[in-house]
């Protein structure tokens, strides 16, 4: 009896997915919005990441959009922009896209989603570290949205490694093949070699870059220079300097 319990709860898993993709699928013959970026922020809501820490994550992340390199980037990008969503993630069973899909087009965009991201409250309360199924949920997104991007970005932040659910390299392998690169933030407070754990077996695409922070405090540095490079591109050019010493990016492999 329990086996069954457990087929028909993934089976029950599997159709819910199913039913979200279609419902979220843009409808067929209305063509998609040309944008410069289409990006996910995904958000480590796990246990080990407390309410304050929390609120230091959505801090950063607004503040990277008041950046005034990051204003200018997104002037660059010119009247497509770019299209944004905040995927907040837990365990296996608990990703929640928290901001939809958010057409940002010049500094004016950017303001007003900066607001957004700081009205937003915690969606998951916590629970373990599934990276794997965050990566895939973030991905399906990215597949079900109304916009056609140059390019197709997952920005995934965390503070420890996967313990349940899905691998995240084979997650990772299949975002790459269907086109979408996997950027990283570490945040290593505690657990100092995960931004090795990070390039090995999360991190990878066209492009695909780490940035590490020592801590939360340091959250919104590593989050404003990840943002100007996920909208101008890889780190190969120059770039704003960081601010704070324990933050640095390492490019990942772009296999």
């Amino acid at each position: 009896m329990a086996g069954l319990r457990a087929a028909l709860s993934r089976s029950f898993t599997a159709l819910s997915a199913g039913a979200a993709l279609w419902l979220a699928a843009p409808l067929p013959g209305i063509a998609a919005d040309p944008v410069r970026l289409e990006l996910v922020l995904a958000v480590d809501c796990s246990s080990s990441v407390n309410q304050q820490e929390f609120i230091l994550q959505m801090e950063g992340i607004a503040a990277a959009f008041e950046d005034p390199a990051v204003l200018a980037a997104l002037e660059q990008a010119g009247s497509q922009g770019i299209a944004v969503s905040l995927l907040q993630w837990s365990s296996a069973s608990a990703q929640t896209q928290a901001i939809a899909w958010t057409h940002v087009v010049g500094p004016g965009g950017a303001l007003a989603f900066a607001d957004k991201v700081r009205r937003v409250g915690r969606r998951v309360p916590g629970g373990a570290t599934a990276l794997g199924n965050a990566i895939d949920a973030a991905v399906l997104w990215t597949q079900s949205n109304a916009f056609q991007g140059e390019r197709v970005v997952v920005d995934v932040s965390g503070d420890g490694r996967s313990n349940e659910g899905g691998s995240p390299a084979f997650a990772r392998a299949a975002a790459n093949r269907a086109g979408v690169t996997i950027n990283g933030l570490a945040i290593l407070n505690e657990e100092p070699r995960l931004a090795r754990y990070y390039l090995a077996g999360v991190v990878g695409g066209p492009g695909a870059f780490l940035l590490t922070a020592d801590d939360f405090d340091d959250f919104a540095v590593a989050m404003r220079r990840k943002l100007y490079f996920e909208i101008v591109g890889p780190p190969i050019a120059e770039a704003p300097p960081a601010t704070a010493p324990g933050t640095q990016a390492t490019l990942a492999n772009g296999g």
